[in-house]
């Protein structure tokens, strides 16, 4: 007992503050990342099985039975690669969306700045999508908007017809009528300027999804789950302004509601009077339903 107190003692002292912690740091960040991944894929349903395989492996190894241990010690040589297969699609995501960061400084400060310029042309944009999808919302028009942050959306604007053009109610408006060759695809904005119209998103596999909501909605949704880009989806069949982000799809909002989103999403809170209104907002809420694999 002396002997493992002087060891842990020794290892204590011999502890590098610089080396050493950023050393746990890395791991502990690693594993908070690995728990994430879990957590959003498939992974989380096959954490169980993957544990009680641990624990017969255990067991195996306690009672010395040797066949069933050579059997798990195969097994467990060739789980790395089984890995691999199984969750293919979620490797492949989340490495997409690492390759595609645009602002890796920003990331790893926990920084939000934005210049003045670009800020004023996000608000004006906000203000237009607003009052875009108030319009259509009454009219029963369906839309798909697809607000791009850090995430290089380049490959999904190629899918559809490249221009350049202001965000403005009456362009929004004329793309997504139904008797345009576009109204069918996405809208990209980047920068707030419309870059892209009829683009093609790709599909959520989320098989809990309200069944109100069709092809539309999935594509906001699964545009969110493969990128951190912010998706605004009006349905053609209710009217329901919807918004889509990190997986999440959160329904029921007006016009006020949808502005307070984007606003907080999309231009970062100044010092002084916006970020006191931000915080305001974050307490008396925002209203909207949410949906995210069961619906609240």
């Amino acid at each position: 007992m002396n002997n493992e107190l002087v060891n842990i003692i020794s290892n204590f002292r011999s502890f590098d503050w610089t080396r050493d912690l950023l050393d746990v740091i890395i791991i502990a960040v690693a594993f908070y990342e690995l728990i994430l991944f879990a957590r959003k894929s498939r992974a989380g349903q096959l954490v169980k099985g993957v544990l009680l395989f641990l624990a017969f492996y255990a067991i195996a190894f306690y009672f010395r039975l040797r066949t069933v241990k050579w059997v798990l010690s195969n097994v467990m040589q060739i789980g790395f690669i089984a890995a691999v297969v199984l969750f293919q699609p979620e490797l492949r995501r989340t490495l997409e969306r690492l390759g595609q960061s645009t602002n890796w400084a920003s990331k790893l400060l926990f920084t939000r700045k934005m210049e003045p310029t670009l800020r004023g042309q996000w608000q004006s944009a906000i203000v237009a999508i607003c009052d875009a999808a108030e319009q259509l919302s009454d009219t029963r028009t369906g839309a798909l908007m697809v607000l791009e942050r850090k995430n290089n959306l380049e490959e999904i604007i190629h899918t559809g017809t490249q221009f350049n053009a202001n965000v403005i109610p009456e362009v929004l408006g004329t793309i997504f009528y139904e008797g345009t060759p576009l109204h069918d695809g996405a809208v990209v904005i980047r920068d707030g300027q419309i870059v892209a119209a009829g683009c093609v998103l790709p599909l959520s596999n989320n098989l809990e999804m309200g069944k109100d909501m069709g092809t539309r909605h999935r594509a906001g949704l699964g545009m969110s789950e493969n990128s951190d880009a912010i998706v605004v989806v009006v349905s053609e069949e209710t009217g329901i302004i919807s918004l889509a982000k990190n997986g999440v799809l959160i329904r029921r909002l007006d016009r006020q509601n949808l502005f307070s989103l984007l606003q907080e999403e999309i231009v970062p809170p100044e010092d002084g009077p916006d970020k006191e209104q931000g915080i305001l907002q974050q307490l008396f809420g925002k209203g909207g339903t949410a949906v995210h694999g069961k619906q609240k």
